[in-house]
């Protein structure tokens, strides 16, 4: 069996931390990492002790949800307040960084940013990001399986389960049937 290489090990990080967002627009996780270890993480949701999202819905303004702080701030922040520096890091993002995320990541020094999706990629922070030098590359994930839809394939998989009882299948079949989907699914 050959390792997960750093990019795929690192960006791995990144979309578990998604798995925690409450922003229910886009689910995005960040991972600072300096020396290949993990310095922070962070994904887009409310700020501590506010109404999140998945509770009382996005508050959207022109467009943006504003009730949620990015996930590269969050881990940006988690840094400050830890007091551990950023500079010369590299950042891995779930989805390409927005303008002002853009911004924050240039002024704290991160050299290198990996991404996975592409998302709203706006010029100006390409643009940016090539006059401070930050290296930029996209790093799909594709070592790592991670399943965001579970719970609807579940979901889908028992009310399969129950339309096989009105089929004309044998019992033994069935219950052959239900053994897979529980090993699959529990």
């Amino acid at each position: 069996m050959e390792r997960i290489s750093w990019n795929q090990y690192f960006m791995a990080q990144s979309h578990l931390l998604a798995l925690r967002s409450t922003c229910e627009r886009l689910m995005v996780g960040a991972t600072i990492v300096r020396d290949k270890r993990i310095i922070a993480g962070g994904y887009n949701g409310s700020v501590s002790g506010s109404v999140h999202c998945i509770d009382e819905g996005c508050y959207v303004i022109d467009g943006h949800c504003v009730r949620t702080v990015h996930a590269e701030i969050n881990a940006l922040l988690q840094c400050a307040k830890f007091g551990v520096a950023t500079d010369g890091a590299e950042l891995y993002v779930t989805h390409f960084p927005c303008l002002q995320c853009c911004k924050a990541i240039i002024q704290s020094g991160i050299q290198t940013v990996y991404y996975a999706n592409d998302y709203k990629n706006h010029p100006y922070s390409l643009e940016l990001f090539q006059q401070a030098e930050i290296h930029i590359e996209k790093v799909e994930l594709f070592q790592v399986a991670i399943d965001l839809n579970h719970q609807e394939k579940r979901n889908f998989v028992n009310r399969m389960l129950s339309l096989l009882e009105s089929t004309s299948l044998s019992n033994n079949e069935r219950e052959d049937i239900k053994t897979t989907a529980k090993q699959l699914f529990d």
